[in-house]
């Protein structure tokens, strides 16, 4: 069984490939995984963002999330921060002119995102971006400032929108001293349906952020549809983490918001490999859990432009 998690790990059934991607703003690499079987045809993409001290290669192995895209049939982009860009690999969720729609980072992963998705014919309601720690905020960015891009969002371990405008304030909002900054409302105007999950042990992203992340993406979704039903669980995983899930939705839709609170975990990607870093394989399984929220708002009710 281990040796073929490795086998699988660094030998996958697709292609994973390397790109590169330019525009106004600048350049990116980027990784490509397309599984064994996937033509040119209608199908889902998923944007993946690494965290700092990572890199594609290594988020992809940690989250197994290219074993679920050959079992569902998706395509996986693993955008690359250089360390030109920082020093550490992190994104540049801190920085203003990093979370603006058509400046920074920002501008450069949500071009890679269309020219993939214009490439492979993808279904443009089954576009998705996740992300851990700082790539965990900047996926938050981009459906804040993408949201006719993206149908959803995953956040692991991440921070609000405008949480920061700084390195300093960036460093207090990891702690938990922060909050969003006067004048950062969210901008989106559409719906985007949003998956959180959070260690309430960690001790890089305090647990809060989570909390912030959540309530900014209820209160745009309930400027829209209006008040959603509200229902929490707690449940073990397999690996013996207690976690709590709490789940907003409304009558006639799959959940909107869900919040998964992983108890005792720190700052790791709940189920993840230990083949990879930043990884914790006794909790739920983030990339499994994420992939079932994505695929599920297929058949929802188109999103709706907030009132």
């Amino acid at each position: 069984m281990y040796f073929d998690r490795i086998r699988r790990a660094f030998a996958p059934a697709g292609r994973f490939v390397d790109r590169s991607y330019s525009n106004t703003v600048g350049n990116m690499s980027y990784k490509i995984y397309t599984p064994k079987g996937v033509g040119r045809k209608h199908t889902a993409l998923l944007v993946m963002l690494h965290g700092c001290r990572q890199t594609p290669e290594d988020f992809a192995i940690g989250t197994r999330m290219n074993e679920l895209a050959d079992e569902h049939g998706f395509l996986v982009v693993y955008p690359a921060q250089s360390s030109a860009a920082n020093p550490l690999n992190c994104w540049n969720w801190f920085a203003e002119k990093d979370q603006a729609r058509d400046g920074g980072e920002p501008s450069l992963i949500a071009g890679i995102t269309r020219q993939v998705a214009l490439d492979h014919r993808i279904d443009a309601r089954q576009i998705f971006v996740a992300g851990l720690s700082a790539g965990g905020a900047m996926a938050v960015i981009l459906a804040v400032t993408h949201p006719e891009l993206f149908a959803a969002v995953g956040v692991h371990s991440g921070l609000p929108y405008g949480a920061a405008h700084d390195s300093a304030s960036a460093l207090a909002a990891m702690r938990g001293n922060g909050g969003p900054q006067s004048g950062t409302s969210s901008p989106a105007s559409r719906v985007t349906p949003t998956i959180v999950f959070h260690g309430d042990y960690d001790t890089t992203v305090d647990v809060s952020n989570g909390i912030a992340i959540v309530d900014q993406a209820v209160s745009r979704a309930e400027r829209a549809v209006g008040p959603m039903q509200k229902t929490s669980r707690e449940r073990m995983s397999p690996g013996g983490r207690v976690y709590t899930t709490t789940v907003y939705h409304r009558p006639d839709t799959p959940s909107l918001v869900e919040y998964w609170v992983v108890h005792g975990a720190g700052h790791a990607w709940s189920g993840g490999s230990p083949l990879g870093s930043f990884t914790d394989a006794t909790g739920p399984d983030a990339s499994a859990q994420m992939v079932r929220f994505f695929l599920a708002q297929r058949n929802a009710v188109p999103r709706l432009a907030n009132a």
